[in-house]
């Protein structure tokens, strides 16, 4: 099996000890797994603002860097999505996976992983939800189920709780919050009043993006909580 580890811009320069956990946590559990060098974004901000032609340079740039690999790894349900989502229709095909999908559905790991003692709010990204099949969302008549907190439950010392209306955008949605800031402030607010409901020390989930929406909103509350992504949680300790 042939993985390739695509780290997003965005945690590459705001929060690469997420990017050194996907690589910990994928060497613990024996991918042999190569970072290839030249990687830039994958075109997301571009698209979503309307501009997807401009951003096929970076698409086809993105498939030649990652051809021949089986699966494509990322920290980032967003970027993911966007890949999975958006590159067939540019004749760009890459087999792009969640970091929680890739560990969940094809390792499957049955031991530890991790030791976090603390009580953690699981927050559910819109993205790994409702294009990624990371839960169940809440508003389907479906059986529920919900892969970040099967991984977690292999977490030694952790206690996961999930707060009211637990698949409710956080308000970040990439341009939304700049376009539409007062809505995606009172969205975050809203959010991280549910998540500290809970009586969690810290929030975590699949995308540092959400998680730095919600951290900017406890800091305007003053609402004294941690956040981490969930693959530090798994790779702590490891």
């Amino acid at each position: 099996m042939k993985v390739g580890l695509f780290i997003p811009c965005y945690v590459d320069a705001a929060f690469p000890e997420v990017g050194v956990a996907s690589l910990r946590l994928l060497r613990y559990l024996g991918v042999d797994v190569d970072y290839p060098e030249g990687q830039t974004c994958c075109g997301q901000p571009m698209a979503n603002a309307g501009y997807e032609k401009d951003a096929e340079p970076l698409i086809h740039k993105f498939g030649g860097l990652f051809a021949g690999y089986d699966y494509v790894v990322a920290p980032s349900v967003s970027c993911t999505a966007f890949i999975r989502m958006n590159y067939p229709r540019h004749k760009c095909r890459v087999n792009a996976v969640d970091i929680v999908e890739f560990v969940h559905d094809v390792l499957r790991p049955a031991g530890p992983l991790g030791r976090f003692p603390h009580k953690v709010s699981l927050h559910n990204s819109c993205h790994g939800v409702r294009e990624l099949g990371l839960s169940s969302p809440s508003e389907q008549n479906i059986p529920q189920f919900n892969k970040i907190r099967d991984l977690l439950s292999l977490v030694e010392g952790i206690q996961v709780l999930e707060p009211e209306r637990k698949d409710e955008c956080c308000g970040f949605g990439g341009l939304f919050s700049i376009e539409e800031s007062a809505v995606s402030r009172q969205m975050g607010c809203d959010k991280i009043r549910r998540h500290a409901a809970t009586g969690a020390e810290f929030v975590t989930g699949p995308d540092s993006a959400c998680l730095m929406q919600l951290s900017a909103a406890a800091r305007r509350l003053g609402i004294d909580m941690g956040f981490k992504h969930v693959v530090e949680i798994l790779a702590a300790g490891l």
